[in-house]
């Protein structure tokens, strides 16, 4: 008796296959070519970021709604391998939208040298033979006596300052090089971690590389939670494969990352029922930049006394070597930053939502009032079992009232849009980018980015209004299903 052999798999079998192999290759190659464009230096198209950011937008949508045709067990190595080309696509150009990673590297080098970063503003000559060439040149002084720097002179942003205490003119490329660094320790430690490996003559990349190493591990920490949620993976993709995080966390290298990896930990050691280690990790997010406090209100519901606890304790640990080494000077800019940004008072689009129905002192007034209703709510509602979702309304909405200038703060929102499928966040996001972005002058900007708050607003409106009306056809459905006639001769 003779067993036929098995027949191998037809052309027809495979074409679907290799249709969608390079379909999502195409998609991922055009998602890699606007990166590219909105990187590039040089590029004749100011509006390239905020131009391409909306196109691979929605050709992102494409690639994610063929990604869930892939086999379930494929899904994370295409998705990594996505995630480290567009990475590697991201740092093949300087910083294009900010040069803050400028200041991380001055204050890893500082750092090097046994100086703390608090105690000695960029300009101070005493520091001078630190200063590496790629970050500081000579300047030249203009015929009114004010320093002038050439654009480009570091392939980000000159920027023009008088050095301290000779007044000879000067140019860097940190911002805001007359005043002591901002950032708290956990970013201080990164920072010279980072810059502690490489020689200071390395310029932006080492930070960028640290962006993707991040964004690569938010991705697998992504892949996980899904995974134990039961929900699609390639979901991920929002995140690894987004314009947003390609722009702002690798080749930005903005340090906010961390805080949203951080927190990200935070949550999901939570939920593993590890409230003291969880409250530790928010501890150092929170000492990364400040701004992850707003999360807290999500990440009470289990033990919080001993988590609040934890995140006290930490963030104290944290600041004890940088307060022996400058005291007080530890609080660094931070004041001055929030005087000069705005929030002390309004103007410009900080509170937009709220400039939309008052003027005056009201606004400060009327987002504080909104933020204490969106945290009480969040406290009383947030559960184990619903913590994500909580989690983006909380940051989505907090950004949304306070209006920052910089879409860089929404790093630690998107993973929770990911794990909330709460897609209409994004339109947080995206207004965020087009304030950033789109910086007109005066009286066009201010309407311009108040209506892109009200349209976020709305978007998210509208996601809690079909939220809330599928879950009254679902009560209905099963209210239906219970009134259902018991079959004659059977016993109720």
């Amino acid at each position: 008796m003779t067993v036929a052999s098995p027949s191998p798999p037809t052309d027809g079998a495979q074409r679907p296959t290799l249709r969608l192999a390079a379909t999502l290759t195409a998609l991922v190659m055009i998602l890699a070519g606007l990166l590219w464009w909105m990187v590039v230096p040089h590029n004749p198209f100011e509006s390239a970021p905020i131009v391409g950011t909306f196109l691979s937008w929605g050709v992102l949508l494409g690639a994610v709604s063929l990604l869930q045709r892939v086999p379930r067990r494929r899904v994370g190595a295409v998705l990594i391998a996505g995630t480290v080309l567009l990475g590697l696509v991201a740092v093949s150009a300087p910083p294009r939208t900010s040069n803050d990673s400028a200041r991380y590297a001055w204050d890893g080098i500082v750092q090097k040298a046994g100086i703390s970063p608090y105690s000695h503003v960029p300009v101070d000559e005493t520091l001078a033979e630190l200063r590496p060439d790629w970050l500081f040149a000579p300047g030249a002084t203009s015929d009114g006596g004010r320093p002038v720097c050439a654009k480009d002179l570091f392939g980000t942003e000159s920027v023009p300052a008088f050095g301290y205490p000779s007044g000879n003119p000067l140019c860097t490329a940190i911002n805001r090089p007359h005043v002591p660094t901002i950032y708290p320790p956990t970013a201080e430690i990164y920072f010279i971690g980072v810059r502690a490996a490489v020689p200071d003559s390395a310029g932006y990349l080492p930070f960028q590389l640290g962006g993707l190493l991040i964004s690569v591990a938010v991705t697998l920490m992504l892949l996980g939670a899904l995974a134990r949620r039961g929900l699609p993976l390639h979901l991920a993709a929002v995140w690894g494969w987004s314009p947003f995080v390609q722009l702002e966390a690798v080749n930005n290298a903005h340090v906010d990352l961390l805080a949203g990896a951080l927190i990200l930990a935070t949550g999901m050691l939570l939920t593993g029922g590890k409230p003291l280690r969880s409250g530790m990790v928010f501890g150092a997010a929170v000492a990364t930049k400040l701004i992850p406090v707003i999360a807290a209100p999500a990440l009470l519901f289990r033990r919080p006394a001993r988590f609040i606890a934890a995140a006290l304790a930490t963030f104290a640990l944290l600041y004890v070597p940088y307060l022996a080494a400058a005291g007080a000077g530890v609080l660094g800019f931070l004041p001055g930053y929030l005087k000069e940004e705005g929030y002390s008072q309004s103007g410009g689009t900080r509170f937009g939502l709220a400039q939309l129905l008052s003027t005056g002192p009201w606004p400060p007034m009327l987002s504080a009032a909104a933020l204490a209703v969106v945290a009480l709510g969040v406290l009383r509602r947030t559960l184990p079992g619903n913590v994500w979702e909580q989690q983006t309304v909380m940051i989505g909405l907090t950004l949304l009232i306070i209006s920052p200038n910089y879409p860089w703060y929404a790093l630690m929102l998107l993973p929770f849009i990911v794990l909330s499928r709460r897609w209409e966040y994004v339109a947080v996001i995206l207004a965020l980018d087009t304030i950033y972005m789109l910086p007109l002058k005066e009286p066009f900007s201010l309407p311009l980015h108040q209506t892109a708050l009200l349209l976020a607003a709305v978007a998210v409106a509208a996601g809690v209004w079909w939220r809330r009306r599928q879950e009254l056809q679902l009560a209905a459905l099963t209210g239906l299903n219970s009134l259902t006639p018991v079959a004659a001769g059977t016993t109720p």
